[in-house]
């Protein structure tokens, strides 16, 4: 008996007390698991990542960041909460609603609220002004960015009810895709003229504007470029605007993102709102057709003020590709119906 025990003490100095499991780069968190999607991710917890859970300001010096009498906000400002809010003891029993309220999301729980993923343009340029107006300014959050450079930040788990797109938080994830917006052609006060500049080759590149300096692009010397040549131009919710594509490092990354959370939410199809030609629907769905909706959507499809992710988004080509990388990784979902709008 001694011998044994000796033995086992022994085989057991061998093993660290703590042992460091290192994280690839490469994946979003769910529940608090680590799921690896094959793009670029930082994490809240990492290194440079943007924290939606801290409560004070990012972006100002340390002694104005917290939230006193002095800066008239409440005294807890939360920037996410707790999905279906007020309406969770509806939707879950009161030892499901315990569970969770404390953060004990499962991912078999959380895909009995999860539906839709929507996408907006940041209009902001880079994630980095972004997070900064979301977080500092407006009191606002997202789940995820993409940055110019393909970027993917994640600012809180998507168990948490982000504040991005009004009726669709309790049943949503959101992403904002770094780009200074779209607007009506010729517009004198347009940004798109401080933001984008032809180079020596001829083609159009993104500048970011000098007060932003490197704009806090993750990529050491990135050049942005416009996935399409030329500024986009169409009508979303009435309003005729412009504007440049993304970057095909951001459709990359969106891609990514979007294959890997159809494949963790299966209620979210990997298609979206379609008008009666069969091409992405223009205007915002009404609330039947909003409640009935599960996939993919703009933000311009949830409010009728809204226009982004603008004309540019390549939505055909967004969904071909989600559902290619699905079918890759043995996920795809055969006799998928496209919805239809009139």
């Amino acid at each position: 008996m001694v011998i044994a025990i000796l033995s086992w003490g022994l085989a057991g100095c061998a093993t660290p007390a703590a042992q460091r499991l290192p994280r690839q780069g490469t994946e979003i968190m769910v529940c608090g698991q680590l799921y690896d999607i094959g793009a670029p991710v930082v994490l809240w917890t990492d290194p440079g990542g943007y924290d939606a859970y801290r409560v004070e300001r990012r972006f100002v010096p340390w002694d104005e960041a917290g939230w006193g009498a002095r800066h008239g906000q409440p005294p807890e400002p939360a920037r996410y909460g707790l999905r279906h809010g007020k309406n969770a003891a509806e939707r879950y029993s009161s030892a499901e609603l315990e569970r969770v309220r404390g953060g004990g999301w499962d991912l078999e729980s959380l895909r009995r609220s999860v539906d839709q993923f929507v996408l907006h343009y940041d209009a902001a340029g880079t994630s980095r002004t972004c997070f900064r107006v979301l977080h500092d300014l407006r009191g606002l959050s997202v789940h995820f960015m993409i940055d110019l450079d393909g970027t993917i930040y994640q600012t809180l788990d998507v168990k948490e009810r982000a504040w991005h797109a009004t009726i669709s938080n309790d049943r949503s994830i959101g992403v904002e895709i770094a780009g200074i917006g779209a607007y009506p052609p010729g517009s004198e006060s347009s940004p798109l003229k401080h933001w984008y500049a032809i180079d020596a080759s001829g083609r159009t590149r993104i500048t970011i504007p000098d007060r932003l300096g490197d704009g806090g692009i993750r990529t050491p010397g990135f050049v942005g470029y416009p996935a399409t040549s030329g500024p986009v131009t169409g009508t979303i919710n009435g309003s005729r605007v412009e504007m440049w594509d993304f970057t095909p490092e951001q459709y990359r990354s969106l891609v990514h993102l979007s294959a890997a959370l159809c494949s963790l939410f299966p209620a979210i199809n990997p298609d979206y709102p379609r008008g009666p030609d069969g091409r992405v629907l223009d205007r915002a769905l009404t609330a039947e057709q909003w409640g009935s909706f599960r996939g993919i959507l703009g933000h311009w499809h949830v409010q009728e003020n809204k226009i982004d992710p603008g004309p540019a988004m390549r939505w055909e080509y967004l969904i071909r590709e989600v559902r290619a990388r699905m079918g890759r990784h043995g996920r795809e979902r055969p006799g998928l119906i496209p919805s239809r709008f009139r």
